[in-house]
């Protein structure tokens, strides 16, 4: 298939409008970050004036993940097509509605309760995330690492700013007026915000780079001419599985039985990952399914051991144990916690602007080690609680980054046109990366024969996450860095 052409180019635009739309992107973010972030302060609350089980209401959670996660390509699209503006508003409306609803709802099930909202939540979340991070590598060409870092930081540390006066709310008003509220007040920002967004035009942002540490791609690659299959077909399937994926949450996945049911999600991996690398192969550009899969690797590397950290500190008796570091002293989880979202997030425009110094690969190598070595000294020294305090802040440092580097390797190595479609199909790994989470739990509850690993022991889980971040580390370095030349040099050429 014969690439797609730029149009006529437009006059450069000044730098100031450049970052202006930067930071209308950030606020942006920073107006979704609670509906991840911020959930975890309504879930008690729900808890005790309805009298649901807490995996239950989880379940809300996980529907917001999906639908957020595995709707962004569709999203993406629409903006690569229609422009982020429309997008974006009617992602506002969504996330307003959605907070709206659970400020209502009085059940779990049905078109009212808590699960359709979180659904509907999840939609407007991943629809601004998604533009504005497209939006983000579409403007800036030259510092595309570090633009896709602040971006993604808005959304990583967004929320910080908010839960001292969430929670204040919440015990003043109550939990449903503080849903109402801050639903309210969020999704307004982003319907105005959303009419100040604009696509840049060929010529209005500097040229792609045809030297220094990263190397670009002239070409525009369309959905289609990266994947090998038809754009309706993958945004089909994504949508498909996101739904058949709900009424597996929902319980209709009983039906595989208790001894089959935790290994459907790791089944289903193994076919996204099958079938990409099919249709890339026969028809498409096989190094993007290679990025898929580090990101799958890191992705389900670092959720493992953030998802489960006040579990594994409880398992190791630490919990509570108060611990002092710089004057400051607090218990081991609490101090954990607080700096996870700190660290999560300054790592985003850190590494982003690493990478555009040294080149995506060369970061990724440094990055994802960090992380596998970071989490060994965790099942290694996590016991001590001065130390798991230490580690899981260097694990938290060290696994934000994917956020923004895997986006700007891939609009560097397809272009910036597509760049929302293209970098909202990879996205999507976050959400395959999340299905492997059934299976690190069932793991650590069951233990590993093989391994040694008696049940209740969180060693297996930590060396596998281990071992999958320092895999993706030397596959960068060793794989993706010449993979990647050789696809951008045949793009020139041709």
């Amino acid at each position: 298939m014969a690439s797609t052409t730029m149009d006529a180019p437009a006059a450069r635009v000044s730098e100031w409008f450049r970052w202006a739309q930067l930071i209308i992107g950030i606020t942006c973010m920073v107006m979704i970050a609670n509906y991840q972030y911020g959930w975890t302060l309504f879930v008690p609350e729900i808890e005790k004036t309805f009298g649901w089980k807490r995996p239950l209401i989880a379940i809300a959670f996980t529907l917001f993940v999906l639908w957020e996660t595995w709707l962004v390509p569709v999203e993406g699209w629409l903006v690569d097509k229609y422009g982020p503006r429309m997008v974006v508003f009617v992602s506002g409306v969504l996330c307003a509605l959605g907070w709206y609803m659970t400020s209502k709802a009085t059940t779990l099930e049905g078109p009212t309760g808590y699960y359709a909202a979180m659904i509907i939540c999840g939609i407007g979340a991943g629809g601004v995330y998604g533009t504005c991070v497209g939006n983000a590598l579409k403007w800036f060409p030259d510092k595309r690492g570090l633009a896709a870092g602040l971006t993604a930081a808005g959304f990583g540390i967004g929320s910080a700013f908010t839960v001292e006066p969430i929670q204040d709310m919440i015990k003043a008003r109550g939990f449903q007026d503080t849903f109402m509220i801050y639903g309210l007040v969020q999704g307004a920002v982003i319907c105005l915000l959303a009419f100040l967004l604009f696509s840049p035009k060929p010529g209005q942002v500097p040229t792609v780079m045809a030297g220094g540490s990263n190397l670009q791609s002239r070409r525009q690659y369309a959905p289609e001419e990266i994947i090998g299959a038809g754009t309706p077909w993958v945004l089909g399937t994504f949508l498909v599985a996101a739904f058949l994926l709900s009424l597996y949450y929902l319980g209709f996945g009983n039906v595989f039985g208790d001894a089959i049911k935790p290994f459907v999600p790791v089944m289903l991996v193994g076919l996204i990952l099958l079938a990409g690398v099919i249709a890339t192969v026969i028809n498409g550009e096989p190094v993007f399914m290679l990025m898929y899969f580090m990101f799958v690797l890191v992705g389900a590397g670092g959720l493992v051991a953030t998802a489960n950290l006040a579990s594994i500190a409880g398992d190791y008796g630490i919990a509570k144990t108060p611990v002092a570091i710089a004057g400051v002293s607090m218990a081991a989880l609490t101090f954990a916690l607080t700096i996870d979202r700190f660290l999560n997030g300054i790592t985003r425009p850190f590494f982003g602007w690493v990478s555009d110094q040294i080149g995506r690969e060369n970061t990724m190598f440094v990055a994802f080690m960090i992380e596998g070595i970071g989490i060994y000294l965790l099942y290694a020294f996590g016991k001590d609680p001065v130390l798991f305090v230490i580690l899981t802040g260097l694990v938290f440092f060290a696994w934000g980054e994917i956020y923004s580097l895997f986006p700007s390797t891939c609009t560097d190595t397809f272009g910036s046109k597509f760049a929302a479609t293209n970098a909202g199909l990879l996205y999507t790994a976050k959400g395959t990366a999340s299905l492997l989470l059934p299976l690190a739990n069932m793991m650590q509850k069951e233990g590993v024969t093989w391994l040694g690993v008696p049940p209740g022991s969180w060693d297996s889980v930590l060396l596998i996450a281990a071992a999958a971040n320092i895999l993706a580390a030397l596959l960068a370095l060793f794989v993706l860095k010449p993979w990647r030349a050789a696809v951008i040099r045949r793009s020139a050429a041709a």
